[in-house]
């Protein structure tokens, strides 16, 4: 018997995977603190972001920031999977000011995936951000 369901293009630990090789890249002189994050699109394609620490910490970019931001760049704004990792494979989750980023692009059934090392945590983002701020609750 043959599943009319496609398997997922990106496996999720394809996802985590990505998260993690991203780190290396992460600018984080004052934390030490290396976060990688990989987001996938609707059709499929990932794009990564890692966290940049700058002296005035509020100038600082998150790796999901990044990652978003990449991904509109390049002409992306629908997504379904976000995966995020640090170094200390912690199950680190977005903070809530990405959380609030993530709900500009994304429906709250994006499936966060968190890298605990031997395991992944997934939540949805209504589950991170229950009540989130939108353009319908500022009307």
């Amino acid at each position: 018997m043959h599943s009319l369901e496609e398997p997922p293009l990106v496996t999720d630990h394809d996802l985590i995977d990505a998260a993690r090789d991203v780190q290396d890249s992460a600018h984080v002189p004052y934390s030490e603190y290396r976060v990688g994050a990989a987001l996938e699109t609707t059709d499929g394609a990932v794009f990564v972001g890692c966290n940049l620490e700058n002296a005035n910490f509020s100038n600082s970019l998150h790796a999901e920031e990044v990652a978003v931001a990449e991904a509109v760049k390049n002409g992306h704004r629908e997504f379904t999977r976000l995966a995020v990792s640090s170094d200390r494979r912690d199950g680190v989750t977005p903070c809530g000011m990405c959380r609030q980023t993530l709900t500009e692009f994304c429906d709250g059934d994006l499936v966060v995936l968190c890298d605990e090392g031997d395991a992944v945590t997934e939540y949805t983002l209504d589950e991170l951000l229950p009540n989130t701020i939108s353009q319908e609750t500022l009307e």
